[in-house]
């Protein structure tokens, strides 16, 4: 038995080894809640930055937009390089003008209200990106601080087993019990034991996920005194529509913006040209004027205005999927938030009972008054207990930041 508790114990350390492998160590003195997590993950975050350079690229499409077309400087020499006096240069006319592209029919208003509904969709890309972070960090952070009761658990059940064994090995050395109390004690010390490698090697995965998010290698400690409460109030959510259908919607203007400026694309541009032309017989000089037109013949515009057209019709098919799916996961998400706030409020009562049977069962084995199978008994309902409520509180705490994804929140769920 000696050398299977060392064999137990050295399993035990090579487990907390690894965790201690896994998770850096935590910052002295330093606490962590979930507003500061939030706020440093979005601040590293590689989505929210990449969203944040479309942005500027949106605004950069903008000024390229607005800018006006550059005109052209053209040079021409006639009759050179021939025969004769045209031999050379010398004879030939020469001719220097200036050629300004004119945009009719709005064009360039067009382009610039394409551009900046493509800059306005990028900005709810922003905050679509915040969101997804937000809540990302906040199940980590759920995750992190769920396991954490779970291992405090397993070590309580792990005391009181190893408790247990003892007084089943006093009572069978007394005469009091038969053997098989005592084997039956070890066992539930065993699996007690594999529990609290199981919950510690969970809390270092989950602590080792958001410390990925955070993008930050030491983990300060969590504090999260809102996790054990059912009837605190979120922060507040916001009331404006939800990400998705802002999106939706800017993604429509900026295919109405595309049909309008394929509609105006279909006004034939002028170039307009000035320049001074010097006649190489006489060296006299002249103006010259001209304007060029192009005829849409092979090309018109119709194509690129049908595909307008069908992109817009596109994005108003995806906006109405978009608004069903939203309503449908609102409904959903705020009756699970129902659902799990009823079975967290009801595993308070359960817990408390399931204690005070345990404590009477322990009193009543220790005294001889009840069977090693009451007090196993009563043992597993308290743990089963405390492990519904701290799932029911998880449960809870996910659903409301789920609900609050939704509603487009980008800050933490709750006031630290």
């Amino acid at each position: 038995m000696a050398k299977y508790l060392f064999q137990k114990t050295a399993v035990t350390a090579l487990a907390l080894c690894y965790v201690i492998a896994q998770v850096p160590a935590l910052a002295q003195n330093s606490i962590l809640t979930l507003n500061a997590a939030i706020e440093q993950a979005q601040a590293r975050a590689p989505a929210v930055a990449g969203a944040l350079a479309s942005v500027r690229a949106a605004d950069a499409s903008v000024q390229v937009a607005r800018a006006r077309p550059n005109p052209s400087l053209g040079i021409e020499a006639e009759n050179v390089l021939g025969s004769g006096r045209y031999a050379r240069f010398s004879g030939g006319d020469e001719t220097f003008s200036i050629s300004v592209p004119i945009d009719l029919g709005g064009k360039r208003e067009a382009r610039t209200q394409v551009a900046e509904a493509e800059r306005d969709a990028a900005a709810v890309g922003v905050s679509t990106s915040r969101a997804d972070l937000t809540l990302k960090v906040t199940q980590a952070f759920i995750g992190v601080v769920a396991n954490q009761h779970r291992l405090e658990l397993a070590k309580t059940s792990l005391e009181l087993a190893e408790r247990a064994a003892k007084v089943a090995r006093e009572r069978v050395s007394a005469g009091k019990a038969s053997p098989i109390d005592q084997q039956r004690a070890e066992v539930m010390r065993i699996n007690a034991q594999v529990k609290a490698d199981r919950a510690a090697r969970a809390v270092g995965t989950a602590s080792s996920t958001l410390a990925r998010l955070l993008g930050n290698p030491a983990l300060a400690t969590i504090s999260a005194p809102w996790f054990d409460e059912t009837v605190g109030t979120p922060g507040a959510l916001p009331d404006g529509r939800p990400l998705g259908l802002v999106a939706a919607d800017a993604d429509i203007s900026a295919a109405q913006a595309r049909v309008t400026a394929a509609r105006r694309a279909r006004v034939p541009d002028v170039t307009l040209s000035v320049g001074a032309r010097r006649f190489g017989d006489s060296h006299d000089r002249a103006a010259v004027l001209s304007l060029s037109v192009p005829l849409p013949i092979f090309n018109n515009g119709s194509g690129e205005l049908a595909r307008a057209h069908a992109e817009l019709d596109r994005a108003e098919a995806t906006r109405a999927t978009v608004l069903l799916d939203t309503e449908q996961g609102m409904v959903e998400a705020q009756s699970d938030v129902a659902n799990a706030l009823a079975a967290a409020e009801a595993a308070g009562p359960a817990l408390a009972a399931a204690g005070e049977a345990a404590r009477i069962a322990r009193i009543g084995y220790a005294a001889g008054k009840f069977s090693q199978l009451d007090l196993i008994e009563a043992e597993r309902a308290l743990t089963e207990s405390r492990e519904a409520s701290i799932d029911a509180l998880a449960a809870l705490h996910e659903a409301r930041a789920r609900l609050a994804r939704l509603k487009g929140s980008t800050a933490s769920l709750y006031k630290d």
